[in-house]
């Protein structure tokens, strides 16, 4: 097993060695084993190495890792098995263990094991990961390893390896001697910083390595030399040399460092930067062994040498443009091969785009005149790195030092360079870098960083931000600062800062200063510490300021003291705004629609939200702010906008700290409490807090939205949607992020113009604009840097160095700004013209503009300035610092002085809030500002504090963005781009140019998806261009009118040093006011907001910026997103110029992964490639661009279609023909609940239809009433599509179409996901009928669930009937009358989900299909019931299914008692009734009668009236039963308190089938078949009811129906415009035939053309046309007499009345001569026989003896407008003699 120490006297236990001998017998080939005695006693003849001295190469030891003289044991492998993979590289099972390939693939690596490295033989430069126990590994110092071995295959995942020999095989070592731990695992891994494992310290098996030691601040292992190679840092080398040192480490371990460690620093960053450009990308190791290798050794510390030697003298080196080089070098070395293994076998990207590697020629941060080392085929040897890197070295001077090393150490090189640091020999030295080339051994190099600006630079972002902000806080409190206050309050020959203030006589002489030069918080002993940071200054100095009374120029309360250019613009919603909330809710909407049901939009009824912020106070009030003025809580909650309090709109948003944790968990009751609302989860500004709560401190204050907002809860819910909302959504774009990229939404971007789609009036000044400024022309730009204050910053960096960059700069800029205030103010003595050479000219025109902007308004209006200082405690004490300067000028009323602190409200002073309320016109007398928008046009000074903005937006009257302080060692893009995103400004259009990003300019507005906003019309107004300073972004703008004056634009007088450099500006303010003053009397504030604020940059970040990289991005864009997350490897391409937003979330998708402290570093799912929330989304959008009014839009609108979705379009018509009506008699007491048949006998039956659906219907004659007046001649054929609707909501029991999915219905619906699709099956059902003379065969499809109420044949299961209950039975949750729907073309939209309108009741529900729509209807219902027509069936009209509907329910009810008397029960009890509804049915209401007698609806189950109808005593005895039809004015006229009625029954109908037997529907009608099938039952003597006290809601459904057939002709087969007229023709004759049901045509010809067929019946209702037998609708101009040649029928009495016309349609036998002969007609009636065929007409007309009475001729004989095949009907005409 090999676990002997080599070189070390044998102290094993006898038992372990025996053992470990016996191993070896019984896995060596040998014959003879070693004895067990020598191995315990025997010492090796080889002495151990002297210690300090490192052993030349670890791999020269004899192999079987003994220093015995004995000869080596001889061995030979076992065999592998037959099959199994043998390729080095590769375990047994053919899975690759290379460290190259694996390092960023995650690996199972069990509780207690660690990753270590093995060398194989086979394989030199080659480590294989392997999994061993850490009981088996030996400690830091060598010892406390247990005998024998436990390890697991990382490849194929094979575990339990007991013995190291057995694993070495599985590995395929294929070692020549025995195997030993100690001799092939060699090294430690871990992962680095990116999450790439890489190679570690060694593995200390002999006990005479030293500690690896941790460097704290990265988080990475160093491991150190032996201790004889140690090396000393001098003492006091920060004070001889005024800098503290950073040593990268690079290749081979780093010298153990003693002595003065705690002056110098040593950074891993470097080594990582190798280790992970020597990574290889997985698709180049695809099979096996590559002939592609990554840089060596030697050619990445030459790019290193040559990267430093191109930096300037002030710049400091970044990882990542080394990282870039050496891509670039690797790619140009292995261009073909690279081209050669791109092919599409890449696998994709996580959102299905892949970005591949570039072969771009250029490298971010090499300079082009700097070209790259000559790549050639022989590699770079050591022996040649050495002067190669002196080389290169020499071009810059003494700037790069090489120290090459060819028979030395790291620890020399070290020592020679603290050497000459303490000599002073490196002053003009940045860099010096210390190769290692000893022959027979690997290259060594370290890079020691000596520049003063780097090593600072460089020692403050090993920082964490939170560690530096607190060692700034430790810095004030301790008074290490007060040297440097000391010397900055001195001014030199112009005296002490402190005596000039006194020389002001301002204040009283004997108030003493409480920050004199001796007592300033900087200054004060830590018992006198500056208050804590959270703290407000004190209240005494608000009290001095604002006590007394006001300056006469505040208040401007006066008419001539108002300023008419005054306006409030952030309250207004932009176009834009709502363009983005509607795309939020087509995704919403997308969600809902896709197939995996993981939101139902139909099953809420309401929305509520909580929108969740950053703990800002000021963000909090903001964001309530607009929500109270968006009207959302208004229209959501129905709160009175007026009478709505601040405290209500409150309670919709939550500040995250350790107060959210109540609000969140009611939320997730709330939720939980009620299914039917939709909670949106807003968690805006997303970016702040991604940190896993795990890894995250209670006290910090971080890992609250991981633990809130990820929790089982909230991602389980199905009613709560995740709303993220963010300006940087690159650290939630990681390879493991919960958001899908569908789910993404971008705001329109104006770098590919889609802003100017929308048409708005301001346009976004980003970033991009920001950057274009920097290049553009001789103007000032809009981004600078101040050259001077630099200047004095880095003189006062050299003098104090323990300080740091940020207390020194702070104090600086602070006492620039004091210094300009003296200057500006006036109060100071005779030598205030001095003071400008204390201060910057950038500051000094700060001040001067704040202080005279209000002296150009009559309202005082004027700008402000913003001064960030992320440390609160520094921001206090600029604070009162400034406090004190301002009160000793008596500059209180002139400007505010604003203190901004994160977690305190916003405060100001009484005079100004009553200037703001004056200005706003704000009547409350309680009314305080608490948000940064209420300060528009307030002149203030705002002391910004906080590690980062949480959110907090600014008034457009921000001047000045004064950024000079923030820090410069946190470069990633979000960091920067946040802090930039201050100064972001929507400009006015018409005072902007259009946009025209230059190159680099879309640093934030790359453009988004083209394809999402077409269809937008693009409008093509002209921007007016003024000379403003946003009119010089870009320099090919030519501007559109002349510069005005100098005088016009800068306080006069302007500072000599900057005349030249002011920029003009345009004293146009005619799109913000009515008037155009003069520029001397215009209002600063109204011209200032025309155009951005002006940014003030530290130098090191204005360089960073404003540089571009090769794709023509700033270099900012290729730096890491964010801290929290790492690049997933090196050989990652540049992003391009040309990325959309979602090609840019893509490719951070793909190439970024979230270090173990990110919230989704945990969201990994075994064997998926994505592990998205399907509920979660995610709003990107540059900062202060409006994505708070767009999502609070968004849930308006998004409450609107809830509030849609759950209202229908009913109709809402009032009954039609009052006129006619018969004089009301009160025949049933009000409230009467059923009709009573003696009474309903006694009523007379009302002919006239009310149905406002047959408002151009013929009027049906009755004796004694008056003809139907004003009758509407403007008719047309579809009216429903002009009916009246109003919306309604649905109630609880309303009917639902196939998009309802509540969870209640997917088991009634059949789509639960649990179960499978309900199975149903097929039966044929065959009756016979008299009147077809043929047997009838329908078909039932029948769900397996369903077929209990059907019974069937005992031995082949045929169909036999389907069961119906017995008249006496009665259960109060069960139906007793089947349904039955008939339907075509609606099985998406018809309303058949009627479990809520049952309310849980049990009843059988039959669909009636046509044949050729079956699979459709099943599709979509697989668990209804469905009665299939017959194929002949399939282009009949409405009156075809209800025929056989009823023909079948009588046939069946037959059969019933047949099966009754068979079970020996009573036939005659069989239920005989049928419901018959329409399907579009959708809510019932039932009338009440109020406390004062008035008629109130209320909405009921339609389980309740059936349930009612069918308890009715009297039932049996009615023929047909109905309800009526609902409107919003109820009944009127004598119906009013008439409980029920007899008359018309249209929609909703149930049917006697016993008693109705002999009555048919007519199976050949389209139209009208309700109102001749009424008929047909009353002239039966049947008793026709109608149950007033119920109504019935119908939705307007424009899709299918029955009166849906369109006429077309057999040519083209599209609907023509072929007039009725033309629907009938002449027999024979050449007519256009039309592709349209005979009978359709036939009805359709009758209503149109009844004027010209009977003219003696228009308007003539005094003699109607006798109809016999049928109603057919002879247009609205006609009346109709509709009489039953039946015998014993109930007709209307035809004494006296001379009809105008005779209509026989398909006469039958019980149509006589001498039944037509006991009716008159005048002369000239008109005679219209129908038939089928011309011979059957004659038959009638001869059997009927029509001939005596009525003249025919042969022109008077007509057909439909059909083919001969497709049977015409025909009828025939004559006249009355």
């Amino acid at each position: 097993m090999g676990n002997s120490y080599a070189g070390q006297l044998r102290t094993t236990r006898f038992e372990e060695v025996l053992h470990n001998s016996i191993e070896a017998s019984l896995r060596s080939n040998a014959v003879v084993p070693r004895p067990v005695f020598s191995q315990l006693y025997l010492e090796t003849e080889t002495q151990t190495a002297q210690e300090g001295h490192v052993e030349p190469d670890e791999d020269d030891e004899d192999e079987n890792g003994s220093g015995s003289n004995s000869p080596p044991m001889p061995y030979q492998m076992k065999p592998p098995p037959e099959g199994c993979c043998t390729t080095d590289g590769f375990c047994q099972a053919g899975r690759d263990l290379r460290l190259s390939s694996v390092a960023s693939d995650p690996l199972d690596v069990p509780p207690e094991f660690l990753l270590v490295g093995a060398r194989s033989g086979s394989l030199p430069d080659t480590l294989l990961v392997c999994a061993v126990d850490c009981r088996f590994l030996p400690d830091e110092l060598g010892r406390n390893a247990l005998l024998g071995f436990s390890g697991n295959c990382i490849g194929c995942g094979e575990k339990g390896f007991r013995y190291f020999t057995e694993f070495s095989n599985h590995i395929n070592l294929k070692l020549s001697t025995q195997p030993k731990k100690q001799k092939h695992l060699k090294y430690h891994l871990y992962r680095n910083n990116q999450g790439v494992l890489v190679k570690g310290a060694p593995i200390c098996w002999r006990g005479h390595e030293t500690v690896a030691a941790v460097n704290v601040s990265q988080g990475s292992l160093t491991p150190l030399s032996p201790p004889g190679l140690s090396v000393s840092v001098p003492d006091q080398l920060l004070y001889v040399c005024r800098l503290q040192p950073v040593i990268f480490k690079g290749h081979g371990p780093l010298p153990q460092l003693t002595g003065n460690i705690s002056e110098v620093l040593v950074s891993s960053l470097l080594q990582s930067c190798y280790l992970s450009s020597q990574t290889l990308p997985r698709v180049y190791q695809h099979y096996g062994p590559s002939p592609i290798q990554p840089l060596s050794t030697e050619m990445q510390i030459l790019l290193t040498v040559y990267y430093l030697v191109q930096l300037g003298p002030d710049q400091v080196p970044l990882i990542e443009d080394l990282e870039q080089i050496f891509m670039r070098s690797w790619r140009e070395s292995h261009l073909s091969e690279i081209r050669q293994y791109q092919q599409p076998q890449t696998p994709a990207a996580p959102g299905g785009r892949h970005y591949g590697i570039e072969l771009s020629s250029t490298v971010s941060g090499l300079p082009h005149h700097l070209p790259l080392p000559p790549s050639s085929q022989q590699p770079l040897t050591p022996s040649q790195l050495p002067w190669l890197a002196q080389l290169a070295a020499s071009s810059c001077g003494d700037g790069v030092l090489v120290l090459g090393e060819s028979d030395g150490s790291l620890a020399q090189g070290l020592s020679q360079t603290f050497s000459r640091l303490m000599e002073g020999r490196l002053a003009s030295t940045n860099y010096v870098v210390i190769i290692v080339t000893v022959p027979g051994q690997e290259t060594q190099s370290c890079v020691v960083v000596t520049g003063k600006h780097q090593c600072r630079a460089l020692a403050e972002s090993m920082y964490s931000p939170s560690e530096g902000l607190k060692e700034i806080s430790h810095q004030l409190s301790s008074g290490v600062a007060q040297e440097l206050t000391q010397y900055c309050n001195c001014l030199g020959s112009d005296g002490d800062m402190d005596s000039l203030l006194d020389s002001a006589a301002t204040v009283d002489s004997n108030q003493h200063s409480p920050f004199s030069s001796g007592q300033e918080p900087l200054d004060k002993s830590p018992k006198n510490a500056v208050a804590p940071a959270d703290t407000q200054p004190t209240q005494s100095l608000r009290d001095s300021k604002d006590g007394g009374t006001p300056s006469p120029k505040v208040g401007a309360s006066s008419p001539k003291d108002m300023c008419l250019e005054y306006r409030v613009e952030w309250r207004e919603v932009r176009p834009i705004q709502l363009a983005v909330a509607r795309k939020l809710l087509s995704h919403v909407c997308a969600i809902a629609d896709s197939s995996t049901q993981n939101l139902d939009l139909g099953s809420f009824d309401r929305v509520s939200f909580l929108i969740c912020v950053p703990p800002s106070e000021v963000t909090f009030q903001q964001t309530v702010l607009h929500l109270h003025n968006s009207g959302v809580l208004q229209e959501i909650r129905g709160f009175d906008q007026e009478g709505e309090s601040h405290r209500e709109a409150e309670r919709y948003v939550v500040k995250m700290d350790q107060n959210a944790r109540t609000r969140i968990d009611e939320l997730i009751h709330e939720a939980h409490s009620n299914s039917y609302t939709l909670y949106i989860l807003v968690h805006d500004h997303a970016h702040w807090d991604i940190s896993s709560v795990s890894y995250s401190s209670p006290d910090s204050g971080l890992g609250l939205v991981d633990q809130l907002l990820n929790c089982r809860q909230v991602r389980e819910a199905a009613n709560i949607l995740t709303l993220h909302v963010t300006s940087f959504p690159f650290a939630l774009q990681t390879q493991f992020t919960r958001i899908s990229p569908y789910n993404e939404i971008h705001w329109p971007s104006a770098f590919s113009n889609d802003v100017d789609l929308y048409h708005e009036k301001t346009q976004y000044f980003g970033v991009s604009e920001l950057l274009e400024s920097t290049r553009g022309g001789n103007s000032l730009p809009l981004m600078r840097y101040d050259s001077s204050f630099e200047s004095m910053a880095s003189v006062l960096e050299e003098r104090f160095p323990k300080l740091r960059s940020a207390v020194i700069r702070t104090v600086v800029l602070v006492q620039q700004y004091c210094v300009a205030l003296m200057a500006a103010s006036d109060r100071i003595g005779g030598s205030h013209h001095n003071l400008h050479k204390h201060t910057s000219v950038e500051t000094l025109e700060i001040v001067q503009s704040l202080l005279t902007a209000t002296q150009r308004c009559t309202a005082h209006h004027g700008h402000m300035v913003l001064l960030r200082i992320p440390s609160a405690a520094l921001a206090a004490w600029a604070h009162q610092r400034l406090s004190y300067v301002r009160r000793r000028l008596g500059l209180e009323d002139s400007f505010e002085l604003i203190l901004g602190n994160p977690s305190q409200a916003l405060s100001i002073g009484h005079s100004f809030t009553e200037r703001i309320k004056t200005w706003m016109k704000i009547q409350d007398a309680d009314w305080v500002a608490r948000t940064y928008l209420e300060l528009e046009a307030l002149p203030c000074i705002l002391i910004l504090s906080g590690a980062e903005p949480l959110g907090e937006s600014l008034p457009r009257s921000l001047k000045y963005c004064d950024l000079r302080v923030i820090s410069s060692s946190y470069l990633q893009r979000t960091t920067l781009e946040q802090e930039l995103g201050l100064a972001a400004y929507l400009v006015r259009a018409e005072s902007r140019p259009p946009h025209n990003p230059g190159p680099g300019s879309d640093l934030l507005e790359s453009s988004t998806d083209n394809e999402e906003e077409e269809g937008l019309e693009k409008g093509n107004g002209r921007i007016h261009q003024g000379p403003t300073r946003a009119s010089r972004t870009s320099s090919s703008t030519p501007a559109s009118s002349p510069s005005s004056s100098p005088s016009s634009s800068s306080p006069p007088p302007p500072p000599p040093p900057r005349s030249h450099r002011r920029p003009s500006k345009s004293t146009s303010s005619d799109s913000l006011s009515p008037r155009a003053p003069s520029p001397l009397q215009s209002c600063s504030w109204a011209r200032g907001v025309s155009r951005p604020p002006s940014v003030l940059l530290p130098r090191a970040l204005y360089d960073i910026i404003t540089a571009s990289d090769s794709s023509g991005l700033p270099r900012c864009t290729s730096f890491l997103p964010h801290m929290s997350v790492a690049w997933a490897g090196s050989f990652r391409p540049l992003l391009s110029k040309m990325m959309t937003c979602t090609e840019q979330s893509l490719y951070y998708r793909q190439w970024t992964v979230p270090r173990s402290y990110h919230m989704d570093s945990s969201n990994r799912t075994e064997g998926r490639s994505d592990n998205f929330h399907p509920r979660r989304l995610l709003l990107s959008g540059p900062p202060q661009v409006g994505k708070t009014g767009a999502y609070l839009h968004f849930l308006g609108i998004l409450s609107r279609m809830l509030i849609r979705l759950m209202e229908v379009d009913i109709y809402d018509e009032e009954d039609i023909n009052h006129s006619v009506q018969l004089e009301g008699v009160q025949y049933h007491p009000p409230g009467t609940p059923w009709p009573k048949q003696d009474v309903i006998r006694t009523m007379p039956f009302d002919y006239t239809v009310h149905n406002p659906k047959y408002d151009d219907i013929s009027t049906i004659y009755c004796p004694g009433q008056k003809a139907t007046a004003d009758i509407n001649s403007m008719r047309h054929e579809e009216v429903y599509l002009r009916r009246r609707t109003s919306r309604m909501k649905l109630s609880k029991y309303a009917a639902y179409n196939t998009y309802h999915h509540c969870e209640q219905c997917h088991q009634y619906m059949g789509f639960n996901p649990r179960y499978q699709m309900c199975e149903s099956t097929l039966h044929a059902f065959t009756f016979s009928h008299l009147l077809l003379g043929e047997e009838i065969q329908l078909y039932f499809i029948i769900p397996k669930s369903k077929e209990h109420y059907f019974s069937f044949s005992r031995p082949g299961g045929q169909l036999e009937s389907m069961r119906l209950p017995l008249t006496s039975d009665w259960s109060p949750d069960c139906i007793k009358s089947p349904i039955f729907t008939p339907t075509t073309g609606r099985h998406e939209h018809g309303l058949f989900n009627l479990y809520h309108a049952m309310d849980g009741a049990s009843h059988l529900h039959i669909l009636v299909v046509k044949e050729y729509e079956m699979a459709v209807y099943k599709k979509y219902w697989p668990n209804h019931i469905m009665l299939v027509l017959p194929t002949v069936y399939n282009g009949a009209g409405i009156g075809a299914a209800h025929f056989l509907i009823k023909e079948l329910s009588y046939h069946n009810l037959e059969l019933e008692r047949s099966r009754r008397l068979e079970g020996g029960g009573p036939a005659g009890d069989v239920w005989p009734f049928i419901i018959v509804a329409d399907d579009s049915c959708v809510m019932w209401n039932a009338v009440d009668v109020d406390a004062r007698g008035a008629p109130v609806e209320r909405a009921v189950s339609l389980k309740q009236v059936l349930q009612h109808m069918e308890a009715c005593p009297d039932l049996v005895h009615l023929g047909l039963c109905g309800i009526r039809k609902w409107n919003s004015r109820g009944l009127s006229g004598a119906r009013t308190a008439e409980p029920f009625y007899r008359g018309h029954l249209h929609d909703f109908l149930l049917i006697n089938v016993d008693l109705s037997q002999n009555i048919q529907y007519d199976q050949n009608r389209f139209t009208c078949h309700d109102v001749d099938f009424t008929l047909r039952v009353h002239s039966a003597g049947l008793l026709v009811c109608q149950f007033n006290s119920f109504s019935v809601m119908k939705k307007q459904i424009a899709i299918g129906g029955y009166r849906t057939f369109i006429i077309k002709t057999k040519m083209t087969d599209v609907p023509t415009s072929v007039g009725p007229s033309q629907y009938a023709c002449a027999p024979d004759s050449k007519h256009l035939f039309l592709a349209t049901p005979a009978q359709l045509l036939l009805e359709k010809y009758l209503q149109h053309t009844s004027h010209r067929l009977f003219p003696l019946s228009t308007k003539n209702h005094t003699h109607p046309v006798l109809s016999v037998d049928c109603f057919l609708n002879l247009g609205p101009e006609v009346t109709v007499c509709f009489v039953s040649s039946r015998p014993h029928s109930v007709n209307v009495s035809e004494a006296g009345l001379l009809f105008s016309g005779l209509l026989l349609c398909f006469s039958d036998a019980f149509v006589t001569a001498g039944f037509l002969k006991k009716f008159s007609f005048l002369k000239g009636a008109t005679l219209c026989v129908i038939g089928a065929d011309r011979s059957s007409l004659r038959q009638t007309v001869g059997r009927l003896e029509l001939e005596e009475e009525w003249r025919f001729r042969l022109s008077d004989e007509f057909q439909t407008a059909n083919a001969k095949e497709d049977r015409p009907l025909f009828f025939l005409t004559g006249k009355h003699i």
